[in-house]
């Protein structure tokens, strides 16, 4: 990567470069960030001669990203998030006077074993702060620190990223899910079932760690129907002869009498241990502390069973 002397640089450019790349439109852009049409000319041709490329090329009677561009639109647009988080950081934090938005990568597991409960306890002591709890981007184990730095947290278990700071919230562990009428499978499973039956699978990588596990066991699941989405595994499994891997504390959540069966794992699975991980850009926010203090208390609760 070539190094670039931040000093140099007018960081007005970065927002010229995030509106003109999204609206592909100069007048538009430069309407969308307050600066007339010649003024926007102006910030395009600069970006322009920085790069060496045309980020925007004229295709019939509109523009087209070039390829740079492209890459650069997802880059800007990280770098303006950035850019507002880090003037928007607080030396102090009153959580019953302030009025903020926290926003957390989070799997339909996480939120509805510990996200509510976090969302309980903030509305209780904070009315004016709120939570927004998205999707995990699905290559966030290639470059973790990039979309992080667009939020304020993350929830996901250890084993899947690392090299960044986090707080521990709870332990879970894995159950086995069949059917309560599977004629393969009676009071308890083996690895050789797990080998033959058809699976009903999460599809993204939160269960990345079990999954290298049952490798080296020598099962390779044979997965009929996938989902992102936890809480579907049991109904994918009832009345199918399909086996699924449900994290325990979201089994007792949705409850055991829907039509499965929950069965210790025929094998030392690994466990669930749900972490809060952020960028080190946040470590010393004022409200950035209180929400992992928030956090930890919270996830206190849940191992305790609270």
């Amino acid at each position: 990567m070539v190094g670039v002397n931040l000093a140099g640089l007018d960081m007005n450019l970065v927002i010229a470069l995030r509106a003109l790349l999204e609206e592909r439109n100069v007048t538009r852009a430069g309407r969308r960030i307050g600066l007339s049409q010649p003024a926007m000319s102006a910030a395009l041709a600069r970006l322009r001669r920085h790069f060496g490329d045309e980020l925007l090329s004229r295709h019939g009677t509109g523009y087209e990203l070039t390829a740079l561009g492209a890459v650069l639109l997802d880059r800007a647009t990280a770098a303006c998030e950035m850019l507002e988080r880090v003037f928007a950081s607080q030396a102090r934090f009153d959580p019953a006077a302030e009025e903020r938005e926290f926003t957390i990568f989070a799997s339909d597991y996480a939120v509805a074993v510990f996200g509510v409960r976090l969302a309980r306890a903030v509305h209780e002591r904070a009315a004016g702060v709120r939570l927004n709890f998205r999707q995990i981007p699905a290559t966030i184990a290639e470059d973790p620190a990039g979309p992080l730095s667009t939020v304020d947290g993350m929830l996901m278990p250890h084993g899947i990223i690392s090299g960044l700071p986090a707080v521990e919230l709870y332990r879970d562990r894995w159950m086995c899910v069949v059917a309560a009428d599977n004629p393969d499978v009676g009071d308890s499973i083996t690895l050789r079932q797990l080998a033959d039956l058809p699976w009903a699978a999460y599809l993204r990588i939160y269960d990345a760690p079990v999954a290298r596990q049952l490798s080296m066991l020598g099962v390779e699941p044979r997965v009929q129907v996938s989902v992102d989405n936890f809480q579907l595994l049991p109904a994918m499994v009832a009345g199918t002869r399909r086996v699924a891997m449900v994290q325990e504390l979201l089994v007792e959540q949705l409850g055991r009498d829907n039509g499965i069966r929950v069965l210790e794992c025929p094998f030392e699975a690994v466990p669930v241990q749900e972490a809060m991980w952020w960028h080190p850009v946040h470590t010393h926010d004022a409200g950035h502390r209180w929400l992992r203090e928030m956090a930890a208390c919270v996830g206190a609760t849940v191992s305790r069973g609270d």
